[in-house]
């Protein structure tokens, strides 16, 4: 049986990075200049949080859930 975890992610424009979040997993935060670089940061660190938190981690299922706010002039 595989644990669901959601992941926020929302790019930040100004540092021009993804950054992930989860409430699912204490601790998770991390920043990436790209999607696939961001998802990387956290395949690598997730297993680590997970011990840290006493949470078994052999079988995940990651959601990413992306979001971008945009302020538009005029619109």
């Amino acid at each position: 049986m595989s644990r669901d975890i959601n992941i926020q992610a929302r790019w930040d424009g100004e540092a021009s990075v993804w950054i992930a979040t989860s409430t699912d997993v204490p601790g998770l935060v991390v920043e990436a200049d790209s999607w696939p670089g961001m998802i990387d940061e956290v395949r690598l660190v997730l297993p680590d949080l997970m011990e840290l938190s006493g949470q078994p981690h052999q079988q995940l299922s990651l959601t990413f859930k992306a979001e971008e706010h945009l302020d538009l002039a005029g619109a």
